[in-house]
């Protein structure tokens, strides 16, 4: 019997149905790239129950994707330093398209659509010059490179849009990297972090962590219905890490957020994933070195709960709080401070989860 899915598809390409929706894959709430029994890679999509609901084979190891606002289509990212990403069509499972990064860079693993889903923009380096970049890339041209732009610093990580908006925030890591030695640090000394804001290609504010903490890489982004913006971070420095999660909203200066010195020792210096709890109330964090996941009171600006999950790394919102992922094949529900685990059999998910 032919399935729903292969029904519409046969029907787009007689043109004769309306263009699909998510709701046409099975609504799924999250993408995640995953890692199978048999020692492949996947893109998989996530229901709101935590079952998965399509699970499309990739070529290689994922690193985050990015889904299209409407329509049922992903963008797989490689890990850094990556040279490709694949576009996927969540409904037929086919490759629409593959993104090759221009010569001289590679991406960071991270991408953000504009709002009408135009505009695919991307985390790049250009390695001989030790500058971040921003490609743009054109979705209604089978995802031609179309532009590029400053990221507003050194190695550019996460990046996120602004709801209701197509000002961006990049997450600028501060670490310079190079294909030639993989994910050595090559600037630690010179590390500066930041976060850029970014309209129509231009830098309109930046946000910088006070000096002594230039060695705090700011890598992940979370960003609340009102644009309040989280971030994790990653210190290169040597001794105990300082805070590792921060809150900011333009026009103010970062505000980083306290917990006791051994629960940052715990986390090894390294944030994985961050995310808003619904209403702004919390923000949760995920450490794949500490096994451990965080939940601040925003509030409060201080740690509410510690919560044992192996391996946990990705992190997004659901409906009712925050869902963690870990590299076991737990998807893990945060609620308030409780946690209920459950576990897809046969995949060890890869480092972040996507809301969609």
């Amino acid at each position: 019997m032919t399935s729903r899915r292969g029904f519409l598809a046969g029907l787009l390409a007689t043109g004769l149905a309306p263009r699909p929706t998510w709701a046409d894959v099975g609504g799924p709430a999250f993408l995640s790239a995953a890692a199978t029994a048999d020692g492949s890679y996947a893109l998989c999509g996530i229901g709101v129950a935590r079952d998965l609901l399509f699970q499309i084979p990739l070529p290689a190891r994922g690193h985050a994707a990015a889904a299209h606002p409407t329509r049922p289509e992903a963008v797989a990212f490689a890990r850094r330093p990556g040279t490709f990403a694949v576009v996927i069509d969540c409904m037929s499972g086919a490759q629409k398209a593959v993104l090759n990064a221009p010569e001289g860079r590679h991406f960071y693993g991270h991408g953000a659509f504009s709002q009408d889903g135009r505009w695919l923009f991307t985390t790049e380096n250009d390695y001989e010059a030790g500058k971040g970049r921003i490609g743009v890339w054109d979705t209604a041209r089978g995802y031609a490179r179309a532009d590029e732009f400053a990221s507003g610093g050194t190695g550019p990580h996460d990046i996120r849009r602004l709801p209701g908006t197509d000002v961006l925030v990049v997450a600028n890591g501060g670490i310079d990297t190079h294909p030639d030695t993989g994910q050595t640090a090559l600037n630690i000394a010179t590390m500066r972090p930041n976060l850029s804001y970014v309209a129509e290609g231009q830098i309109v504010e930046t946000a910088e962590l006070p000096h002594d903490w230039h060695k705090n890489s700011i890598r992940h982004l979370a960003v609340s219905a009102r644009g309040q913006v989280a971030f994790g971070m990653q210190w290169q420095g040597a001794g105990e890490a300082p805070p590792l999660v921060g809150l900011h909203e333009r026009g103010s200066a970062p505000r980083l957020l306290s917990a006791p010195d051994e629960q940052w020792r715990k986390m090894q210096g390294y944030i994985g994933s961050v995310a808003l709890a619904p209403g702004d109330q919390a923000v949760i964090v995920t450490s794949p070195r500490g096994n451990t996941v965080l939940v601040f009171d925003t509030g409060a600006q201080e740690l509410a709960a510690s919560l044992p999950l192996a391996d946990a790394c990705g992190a997004a919102p659901s409906e009712t709080g925050v869902l963690v992922s870990s590299g076991t094949g737990a998807l893990a529900l945060i609620e308030g401070s409780g946690l209920s685990r459950a576990a897809q059999a046969g995949l060890r998910w890869d480092n972040h989860l996507v809301a969609i």
